[in-house]
């Protein structure tokens, strides 16, 4: 990865700002006190939806100047930031590392943009921490999607947390099902002809299938259709 690959940084933190979003140029070193510049909610590469921006901008303007001095609304705060938080991490994908600053208990951690976790370090699911590059394949008695280092796998694989839609899930199964049977039908028939008909026929809803999931991924993963075994 070069260094314009790099993924960048953000701190969720409510400092009473239009804002609560902060960057350090100290990366994946920054400590809290470093994230000092401040990230605009309507910063083009960001791309928020308007419920996640107008929620953000909502729950810094609702801290206190001199903080809460109330524990359970404290508690309310720091709990809505962290939802807010999740969804963040979410939206961005990896392109963006998302930390969120717990004002109740003084801490600051990283927000999964796969699991929506809090993990005291970056590589705590490994690296990377889920399937980013991924391939669409037909191949017998195997899951419909590849990923390097992670093997073949289900499209609603929680470990994957690719968040696609039921829909398209349904359809992969099928898919993947469907690549089974006609390769069992061939077994049992040995006809060359009736075989490329429905193998041309999975082949064009697996396209069909790897353009769906384009289209529901976040930022910064990809996907690209690896034909039929």
């Amino acid at each position: 990865m070069s260094h314009q690959d790099e993924p960048r940084h953000l701190l969720v933190r409510a400092r009473g700002d239009r804002s609560p979003l902060y960057t350090s140029d100290a990366g994946f070193y920054g400590d809290p006190d470093g994230f000092t510049t401040g990230v605009p909610i309507d910063d083009p590469d960001l791309s928020f939806p308007g419920g996640l921006a107008h929620g953000l901008a909502t729950w810094s303007a609702a801290r206190p100047p001199g903080g809460f001095t109330s524990r359970p609304e404290l508690r309310k705060h720091v709990e809505k930031g962290l939802e807010l938080a999740q969804a963040l991490a979410k939206h961005l994908g990896p392109v963006w590392v998302v930390r969120y600053w717990d004002e109740k208990h003084g801490t600051m951690k990283f927000v999964c943009w796969g699991c929506q976790r809090l993990h005291w370090t970056l590589d705590a699911h490994g690296s990377p921490p889920h399937p980013v590059h991924i391939i669409v394949e037909g191949e017998y008695k195997w899951g419909p999607l590849r990923a390097e280092g992670f093997g073949d796998f289900a499209p609603d694989d929680p470990a994957a947390a690719l968040g696609l839609s039921d829909d398209l899930i349904d359809d992969l199964y099928k898919w993947s099902a469907d690549f089974d049977a006609s390769m069992n039908l061939y077994l049992e028939e040995r006809d060359p002809e009736r075989d490329d008909v429905r193998r041309r026929e999975l082949d064009h809803r697996g396209e069909k299938l790897t353009e769906r999931i384009a289209r529901e991924l976040t930022p910064g993963r990809t996907v690209t259709y690896g034909g039929l075994a």
